[in-house]
């Protein structure tokens, strides 16, 4: 295993240094968090980007764009004012299947977050044991769907207790808590340390992994996760989730 490792250090460090830079932004979701400074406008628009990062990236962007353009480019004042006379405004909004009904009760809960739960970052905190990502993320989705929800919405929020890779969260996750060093991530949420971060594990990254045989497992789920995030913090302890950007990266250009 110590060859595999000083092999795959040798390969990816430099793929992570080519893909975790201000260029990366353009064609990626975390251009939409991008375009704000306060860090609850970061917060929110990131966790809508990425709720619905999947499929076409372009198409991504474009509909995350979209839902920024209609809550009026100011997110924060946007989920604290939310009310009834805002909902006609997206009720065409679709993008695969994440639809208006389910956008409309993320607004809601997010209003009642950051009214009762002292914002996404505190929801996060709240089960957060320290060690273990997981409890974080399923903690963040119970006060999630704790007001009155349609079961059809609960699919868009995953939950790794069951399994989920949960890609996703964990994307998010990285994008709040890596430290910005070279302009891509934010590092705004302080409590969560960057050696506990796990994979945003894809079809993409997945696949890379494999070819390089750092992943055995054919399923990408919550196993999967674990046995990459086992190698990967063997790679770099304090920060394995940087990888994320040679393995995507990687498997895009």
């Amino acid at each position: 295993m110590k060859k595999q490792i000083s092999e795959w250090k040798l390969l990816l460090d430099p793929l992570v240094e080519k893909f975790d830079n201000p260029a990366f932004i353009e064609l990626d979701p975390i251009r939409i968090p991008h375009q704000f400074t306060r860090k609850e406008d970061i917060e929110i628009s990131g966790f809508l980007a990425s709720t619905i990062a999947w499929g076409n990236r372009k198409s991504i962007i474009n509909n995350a764009s979209s839902i920024i353009t209609l809550m009026d480019a100011s997110p924060l004042d946007f989920i604290l004012n939310f009310s009834k006379s805002d909902e006609k405004r997206f009720e065409n909004f679709v993008h695969r299947t994440f639809n208006s009904t389910d956008l409309l009760f993320f607004f809601k809960s997010l209003k009642n977050i950051y009214k009762k739960h002292d914002g996404i970052e505190g929801a996060f905190m709240q089960e957060f044991d320290g060690k273990d990502i997981r409890t974080a993320i399923a903690g963040f989705r119970d006060l999630f769907f704790e007001i009155k929800h349609e079961q059809r919405t609960t699919k868009h929020v995953s939950n790794p207790l069951t399994g989920s890779a949960a890609k996703r969260l964990n994307m998010y996750l990285r994008w709040m808590v890596r430290p910005n060093n070279t302009g891509v991530d934010f590092g705004i949420w302080k409590d969560i340390p960057t050696s506990i971060l796990s994979i945003p594990l894809d079809v993409h990254s997945g696949r890379v992994a494999r070819e390089l045989g750092m992943l055995k497992r054919t399923q990408d789920d919550w196993k999967a996760v674990e046995e990459l995030d086992f190698v990967l913090r063997q790679l770099d302890p304090n920060d394995p989730v940087k990888y994320d950007f040679a393995l995507f990266g990687s498997s895009v250009q």
